[in-house]
C-alpha cells in the first residue's frame, strides 16, 4: 500500500496528529501538506535554504538536487513536483509584480501543471483561480477560451499563462481579451516554448504531451504582437541567456535539444531583454541551460 492510500484510510484525528510530525521530518509531500508551511510564496530564501544543493521557490524545499536532467521541462522538485519552467515563471512574477508581495491579489493561472497542493497554497495567500480550456488536461476552477474570456473587464491583478498561447488559433484576439480582463497597472506573465527566432505555424501537425494541437511556434516577434495589443512588454531571461542573446559570449552548442539557438540569437533584440536571475540563482533554482528560459512580462498601462 502506498502512502497516499494509507493516508486516505486514516481517521481525521490521526491525520491531524501526524501532520506536524510529517513536516518535521520532511515528509510533507507524502501527506499533501507541503503548502501549509509558514513561508509565504513571496519571501526570499532563508540562509539555511542556501547552504548547499538547490532550492524550490514554490514550495520552499531545500534539497541536494532536483530530479532529472537540466531542462525547462525537467529538473523536478522532489517535494512539490514543480519543473524548471514552473519555478522560472513564479520567480519572474514575484520579483516583478507588486501585487504579489502581499495577500489578496486577484490571480488567474491558465492550465497550471501543479496539483491541488499548489492551488491550495496559492489560495491561502491570494484570490487565486485556475482555468483550462475544457478541463480535459488540467483540473481547474473555470473553463476559459482565451479568445473569449468570460470574466469582467479589469477584474484581475495578475495573469500567469504558461505554455498555453501556442495552442490558441487567434493570437491577437486572445491578447485583446487578456488585456481587457487585467486591471490598469496589472501584469501578465506569459510563457511559450521559445525555440525559434521568429513566429511561424508548424509545417507539420504538432501536438504537445496532453495531445493539444500547436498552432504557433513563437519567436521574439511575439513582443510586437503584445505591444500592438496595448501592453508594455519586456522579455525576462536569466542573465546568462541575456549575455548569449547580446552576443557578449560565444553561442553554446544546444546539442540537439530542439532550441534553434543560432536563430534565436540572430533575431533577438537587446533592448527587449531584461535579466532576471544571476548565475548563482539560476543554478540553485534549476534555470539551466539558461537559453531554455524566457517569460514575457506584459503590463497594462495605468492610463488604459
Amino acid at each position: 500500500m502506498d502512502l497516499t492510500s494509507l493516508r486516505d484510510r486514516l481517521p481525521a484525528g490521526v491525520k491531524d496528529r501526524l501532520r506536524p510530525i510529517a513536516r518535521r521530518f520532511g515528509f510533507a509531500a507524502s501527506v499533501d501538506e507541503w503548502w501549509q508551511g509558514d513561508r509565504a510564496p513571496w519571501e526570499p530564501p532563508r540562509r539555511r535554504d542556501l547552504d548547499g544543493g538547490v532550492w524550490c521557490n514554490i514550495c520552499g524545499a531545500a534539497t541536494a538536487a532536483f530530479l532529472g536532467p537540466h531542462h525547462t521541462e525537467a529538473a523536478t522538485c522532489p517535494r512539490c513536483g514543480s519543473i524548471a519552467r514552473d519555478r522560472f515563471l513564479w520567480w519572474c512574477a514575484v520579483k516583478r509584480a507588486p501585487a504579489l508581495r502581499h495577500r489578496g491579489a486577484r490571480i488567474l493561472e491558465t492550465s497550471p501543471r501543479l496539483g491541488e497542493g499548489y492551488r491550495m497554497m496559492m489560495r491561502r495567500f491570494f484570490d487565486y483561480r485556475a482555468s483550462d480550456f475544457d478541463g480535459g488536461a488540467h483540473r481547474a476552477d473555470l473553463e476559459i477560451d482565451l479568445q473569449d474570456i468570460a470574466l469582467p473587464a479589469a477584474s484581475l491583478d495578475v495573469i500567469l499563462t504558461p505554455h498555453v498561447l501556442e495552442h490558441v488559433p487567434d493570437t491577437d484576439r486572445a491578447l485583446a481579451q487578456l488585456f481587457r480582463v487585467l486591471t490598469p497597472g496589472g501584469r501578465m506573465y506569459l510563457q511559450v516554448p521559445t525555440c525559434y527566432g521568429t513566429t511561424a505555424a508548424p509545417t507539420t501537425p504538432e501536438f504537445h504531451a496532453d495531445n493539444t494541437p500547436v498552432f504557433w511556434n513563437f519567436g521574439w516577434d511575439l513582443t510586437d504582437r503584445l505591444r500592438a495589443a496595448g501592453f508594455t512588454t519586456t522579455v525576462l531571461v536569466p542573465d546568462a541567456y541575456a549575455r548569449i542573446l547580446r552576443r557578449e559570449v560565444v553561442t553554446p552548442d544546444p546539442g540537439g535539444d530542439g532550441f534553434h539557438l543560432d536563430d534565436l540569437v540572430e533575431h533577438a533584440r537587446a533592448d527587449d531583454l531584461t535579466g532576471i536571475a544571476d548565475d548563482e540563482t539560476s543554478r540553485r533554482l534549476g534555470f539551466l541551460p539558461a537559453y531554455h528560459f524566457a517569460t514575457w512580462e506584459c503590463v497594462r498601462p495605468d492610463w488604459r
